[in-house]
C-alpha cells in the first residue's frame, strides 16, 4: 500500500469514527457517565492497538515501535492538558451535560491545528536540520520548568484572549443550552459556551508547541507523527470524563512528564551521535510513567491512612 493511499485511508476511518461519535452516540447533550467514558477511552486505546498491528504488517516493526512511543508520548502529556480543561469548566461554571459538545468542537479544532504544525515542523526537520537542536534544547527547558512549578493556575479574569473575545461578540449573560449562538429578536448573540471552546483551542496551541517536538525526537515521518497524534487526541475527550475529580490523585505524574521531556529532548540532541533506539525509548517512557502513577498513589493511600489515623 503506498503513502498516499495510506493517507486516504486514515483520514476516511477517522473521519466515520467521529460522524459515529458525535452524529450517533452522542447526538444529544447528556451527561457523561464514567463508565460510558471508560467503555470508550478503551475503544479508542483498541483502535490504536489495533492500527498499530496494521503499521507493524504494512510499515515494518521499526515503524510500529514509532507509532506506539509517539501516542504514548502524546497520551501522557495530552493529561496535562485535561487538568488544564477541567479548570476551565470549573470557572466558567459549564454543566457537565454540554462539556462532551465543547471537548468535541475543541478537539476537532485541535486536530486542524496539529496537522498543520506535524507537517510544517517534519518540513522545517528535512529542511534545516540544525532545528534539531532548538526543538530538544526547548524539550529540556520545557521539562525543567515542570519541576518549579507548584500547581497548574489560570487566571481567566486578566486572560487578553478572554478580553478580546468580549470585545468581538455580544454575549447573553447565561448558557442557551448547548449553543454557542442564539438570535433574539433579530439579534445575533454569542453564549458564555462560545468563550469555552475557544480557550480551550488556545490552551491546546500552547500544549502543542510542546508535544510535537516531543513526537518528532522519535519520529520525522510524517504519517507516523500524524496518526498517532490523532488517536491520542480522539481519546482525549472520554479520557477527561474517565480523569475528571481524580487529577488530585496523581500528584507526582507532571515529574514523570517533566522526565520524559528532558529525556527526549536530550534524544534529539545527540541524534547525530548517538541515535537512541526506539525499544530503549519505549521502555524508558513506560517505567518512567509506571513510577510517577505509583508514587501518586502511595501518596494518596499514606494521607489517607494519615486521616484516619487523626480521626481515631
Amino acid at each position: 500500500m503506498n503513502q498516499t493511499t495510506l493517507w486516504i485511508f486514515f483520514n476516511v476511518f477517522i473521519l466515520i469514527m467521529i460522524i459515529l461519535d458525535l452524529g450517533v452516540f452522542h447526538r444529544k447533550s447528556k451527561e457523561i457517565s464514567v463508565k460510558d467514558a471508560l467503555l470508550w477511552t478503551s475503544v479508542w486505546i483498541m483502535l490504536a492497538f489495533c492500527f498499530n498491528v496494521f503499521v507493524y504488517y504494512q510499515l515494518g516493526e521499526e515503524k510500529a515501535y514509532e507509532f506506539f512511543t509517539g501516542y504514548l508520548i502524546e497520551k501522557s502529556l495530552s493529561v496535562d492538558n485535561i487538568f488544564v480543561m477541567i479548570l476551565i469548566f470549573s470557572y466558567f461554571n459549564v454543566p457537565t451535560a454540554y462539556q462532551h459538545k465543547v471537548l468535541f468542537w475543541g478537539i476537532l479544532g485541535a486536530l486542524v491545528m496539529r496537522v498543520t504544525f506535524i507537517l510544517v515542523g517534519v518540513e522545517l526537520i528535512h529542511q534545516f536540520h540544525w532545528l534539531v537542536y532548538i526543538f530538544g534544547a526547548f524539550l529540556i527547558y520545557t521539562g525543567s520548568r515542570f519541576f518549579s512549578q507548584s500547581e497548574i493556575k489560570v487566571d481567566f479574569e486578566n486572560n487578553s484572549l478572554v478580553k478580546l473575545i468580549r470585545k468581538w461578540f455580544r454575549f447573553t449573560p447565561d448558557f442557551e443550552g448547548d449553543n454557542f449562538f442564539v438570535r433574539k429578536e433579530g439579534v445575533l448573540w454569542a453564549t458564555p459556551l462560545l468563550i469555552v471552546v475557544l480557550v480551550i483551542e488556545a490552551t491546546d496551541l500552547v500544549f502543542a508547541v510542546d508535544s510535537i517536538p516531543a513526537i518528532l525526537a522519535i519520529s520525522d515521518d510524517a504519517f507516523i507523527v500524524y496518526t498517532s497524534n490523532v488517536f491520542a487526541i480522539l481519546g482525549l475527550r472520554s479520557l477527561y470524563f474517565v480523569l475528571s475529580g481524580v487529577e488530585k490523585y496523581f500528584t507526582y505524574l507532571k515529574y514523570g512528564l517533566a522526565v520524559i521531556l528532558i529525556f527526549v529532548g536530550l534524544k534529539m540532541c545527540i541524534a547525530d551521535f548517538y541515535k537512541v533506539p526506539v525499544e530503549i525509548s519505549l521502555a524508558f517512557i513506560i517505567t518512567t510513567l509506571s513510577l510517577a502513577v505509583l508514587a501518586s498513589l502511595a501518596l494518596q493511600a499514606q494521607n489517607t491512612e494519615k486521616k484516619q489515623g487523626d480521626k481515631k
